[in-house]
């Protein structure tokens, strides 16, 4: 009889316990599945005594969880602690190096650390797993790493943070503004007491990281991913979008050619027939092109206890099976180093938005700085005085390089006509 896979758990929070509970509900099944049992024989956390529903005294309770990494009955180590350093990261070096597999969710960790453990978990013949670091219960790495591993990737494009795109579809569909939403996603949980990581995109350009170095056999590069968040998304903004026959999301773009890897996290307009323009609420989607596949698309609900616990527990089965795998689809050493792609070259259709002070002249100064950058503009917008007293005036651009919007709002930083930054957002092709 096969001896079932023994896991060490780090962490209780919400998904520590939605992997108790999965393997609880499904035990048959998952043994069937791996082919032998999975056991939870150890666990650590911060508060011995926190009642987290599920029964704990079945296990050994380890105070240090770093020191998980030598607990002889473990076969396996599963990290939910978080943090990109830190015990998080002690537990992942001491693990491989101890020759245990690992399994994480800690998407940050990855993004600054993934190729070393990587290189790590090889050099042990061990394996290092993530399907939980990116989009939840969304099977996108797997999909990925082996379902599309015969295809050259394109471009790989995703809706990556389920608490900005509630609260872009919040405001899409009740006419709120940014602050108000944000208020109701906090009281509903979706988004934390300090949002920041989430709704300026840092949370997002970490799992863009990790999927470009999927999809393109590249390094991990978290520190070249450019970033904007959606703290100063307006209503009126959105508004606008949806008159002009988009719909507005934070969106990952990744994508690598002979100029080097881009990498991208920005409030986009993104056409209502593209599938990301459908993805809505707290849900995640990531769009892969494949040369011979074509396009793949994913889209479930990225992140709570069920599916995050679903997406560690499928790891857990694949280490059961003895299928353990390169941690980004290929040996580490094989991974190349990107240089990060000029933007400043790429083309594309933008959307300006300015708040002007209601004055004759205003229009002539933004239409002169956009002439002299050379930005074609295909249509401007001007609507009435909001609140505040200013104007709103949207512009949106006919295709050309990046660097000529770059350039006419250089152009006009620091006029005395405008009443704050201008907004640019990208428009999805």
């Amino acid at each position: 009889m096969t001896e079932p896979l023994r896991v060490a758990l780090a962490g209780l929070g919400t998904v520590g316990g939605g992997v108790i509970r999965l393997l609880d509900a499904n035990r048959d099944l998952i043994k069937r599945r791996a082919g032998r049992a999975i056991e939870v024989v150890a666990v650590s956390a911060r508060d011995r005594a926190k009642d987290r529903g599920v029964d704990l005294t079945r296990f050994d309770w380890i105070d240090d969880t770093t020191a998980l990494a030598e607990y002889e009955s473990a076969d396996v180590v599963v990290e939910l602690i978080g943090g990109s350093d830190g015990p998080a990261l002690t537990l992942a070096r001491k693990t491989l190096a101890a020759g245990k597999a690992f399994v994480t969710a800690n998407k940050a960790m990855l993004a600054h650390h993934g190729l070393e453990l990587a290189e790590a978990a090889e050099a042990q013949g061990t394996a290092l797993k993530f399907e939980a670091a990116v989009a939840g219960g969304i099977p996108v790495i797997k999909g990925l790493r082996e379902g599309a591993a015969a295809n050259a990737i394109e471009r790989v494009t995703g809706i990556l943070n389920g608490t900005c795109n509630f609260i872009l579809s919040k405001m899409e569909a009740e006419g709120r503004d940014f602050a108000e939403v944000l208020n109701e996603a906090q009281a509903l949980g979706y988004a934390e007491a300090d949002p920041s990581f989430d709704i300026d995109g840092v949370d997002a350009a970490h799992k863009l990281s990790l999927l470009a170095a999927l999809a393109f056999g590249t390094q991990p590069a978290f520190g070249d991913v450019a970033v904007t968040g959606i703290r100063h998304v307006l209503a009126a903004d959105i508004a606008e979008a949806a008159a002009l026959g988009y719909r507005v999301r934070l969106v990952g773009v990744a994508e690598a050619d002979a100029h080097g890897l881009f990498q991208r996290v920005h409030p986009h307009l993104v056409p209502v027939d593209h599938p990301l323009a459908h993805t809505t609420g707290s849900l995640n989607a990531v769009v892969a092109d494949g040369n011979f596949v074509g396009r793949l698309f994913f889209q479930g609900r990225g992140a709570g206890d069920g599916p995050t616990a679903s997406a560690v527990v499928a790891d857990l089965i694949d280490i059961a099976r003895g299928e353990f795998g390169s941690a980004f689809a290929m040996p580490a050493s094989a991974l190349a180093k990107p240089a990060p792609a000029d933007t400043g070259e790429r083309r594309g259709r933008a959307y300006l938005r300015f708040a002007v002070v209601d004055k004759v002249g205003v229009l002539a100064e933004i239409a002169a700085a956009m002439r002299d950058a050379g930005v074609s503009i295909e249509s401007l917008i001007q609507r009435g005085a909001n609140s505040d007293g200013h104007v709103l005036v949207a512009i949106v651009t006919h295709e050309g390089p990046e660097r000529c919007v770059a350039q006419a709002l250089e152009k006009l930083r620091g006029s005395q006509s405008l009443a704050g930054d201008p907004m640019w957002m990208h428009i999805l092709g």
